[in-house]
């Protein structure tokens, strides 16, 4: 699709957190680490295998990637950062995160779900996708103006197709409160009946409730910015064990925990 602008993700939707319980062995790490919130499916699993494995306990902060690029910058300790490649390499310009550190993990498309149960609709093809926007009852992705990663793709790609406003008047947006996930907002908007089409990064999809997963938007209206990025922070207080943590995220588990959420390991 030439001319298609590249998009940079500010946020996306969902702050949640995730704390590995049980206690710390003594030698063991305790490691903040902070994260974009499509990660959340895949690192609610990696975080205990990880405190099993070395003994080291993750302690991980879900949230909108635009807040953990602010607490990346800030004087905060923190030991790992987790996001889409253009803000991971911002950060590194400006020498809060460690380029050396950088660790690729997994490119998360966006996917499309229905109301279980409902038809599925036909996204085989650009002009296919475009056919079930309009036919769409009520549309919902993630909140542009919460800056949701996905959200801004999914309204740029709108906007591109000359669909703005006749799309406007049945869009739902997904707004999560803080401290409510995503998928836990969008499970609530189908079960009371305010979604019918739900567009969001597959990871997301992945732990929605009471819907069905019809698949992924076709590849030439993905973003090519969604890969996220660990690495460790210039305030990192456990050098060693955040690499060891990279390495078990970039490792055979991680990869067979990201293609079991529908995400593409690096």
């Amino acid at each position: 699709m030439d001319g298609f602008p590249s998009l940079v993700p500010t946020i996306f939707a969902g702050v949640a957190l995730v704390t590995v319980i049980g206690s710390t062995p003594a030698g063991a790490a305790e490691l903040t680490v902070v994260s974009g919130g499509a990660m959340h499916a895949a690192l609610q699993e990696l975080a205990p295998a990880f405190k099993r494995f070395s003994g080291h306990k993750a302690v991980i902060e879900f949230s909108m990637v635009g807040k953990v690029e602010e607490k990346v910058a800030g004087d905060e300790p923190i030991d790992v950062a987790i996001l889409p490649q253009p803000l991971f390499d911002k950060l590194v310009r400006s020498g809060r995160l460690l380029g050396g550190s950088a660790t690729r993990l997994a490119r998360v498309p966006i996917g499309l779900a229905v109301k279980n149960g409902a038809p599925q609709p036909d996204i085989g093809s650009v002009e296919a996708f475009k056919k079930t926007l309009l036919d769409a009852r009520i549309l919902t992705y993630g909140d542009p103006g919460m800056g949701d990663a996905a959200g801004v793709h999914v309204a740029h790609l709108i906007e591109w197709f000359g669909l703005a406003a006749e799309l406007k008047a049945k869009t739902r947006l997904n707004s999560p409160a803080p401290g409510q996930g995503g998928a836990q907002y969008l499970s609530g908007l189908f079960q009371r009946g305010e979604a019918e089409i739900a567009m969001a990064p597959i990871s997301v999809l992945s732990e929605t409730q009471g819907i069905d997963i019809v698949g992924l938007l076709p590849a030439e209206l993905q973003s090519p910015d969604l890969t996220f990025v660990a690495g460790t922070a210039w305030r990192c207080r456990h050098p060693l064990e955040a690499k060891a943590f990279l390495n078990f995220l970039a490792g055979e588990r991680g990869r067979a925990v990201y293609l079991a959420k529908g995400m593409q390991p690096d």
